[in-house]
């Protein structure tokens, strides 16, 4: 499996439970908790893939890490711009796990290796 599809599926992953945190951040949008675990999860898949594609092209944890968050925010701000029924906007309560999202899908897309390439790596140190 490569990078990008690892990003996918743990960013789609994280992004249900993301978009779960609605219902301890802010408890009144429990009536919306489908339609936001929905968005929150496309969000989770689309910042996924771009970490992750970042992550097959540069191979640094810190570097990773930082555009994880970076994406995560981003997107994040993005849904968070737009306001709810009442006029509110949720920054802190959709920006904080947002972020999160992309800390440790960033992490974790640097740290994945594929099978394939743990076996050559391990293959060429016997060599």
């Amino acid at each position: 499996m490569s990078k990008t599809l690892f990003g996918l599926i743990l960013g789609g992953f994280l992004g249900i439970f993301d978009g779960l945190t609605a219902l301890i951040s802010a408890p009144e949008t429990a009536p919306y908790i489908t339609s936001i675990v929905i968005g929150s999860t496309i969000k989770g898949v689309i910042a996924g893939v771009l970490i992750g594609y970042f992550a097959r092209k540069v191979n640094s944890l810190l570097l990773g890490i930082v555009f994880g968050v970076a994406v995560g925010l981003l997107l994040a701000f993005l849904v968070a711009l737009m306001p709810s029924e009442t006029g509110e906007h949720y920054y802190w309560e959709i920006m904080l796990p947002g972020g999160l999202v992309g800390l440790i899908v960033g992490y974790a897309t640097q740290k994945y290796r594929s099978r394939e390439l743990a076996s050559v790596r391990k293959e060429s140190n016997y060599a």
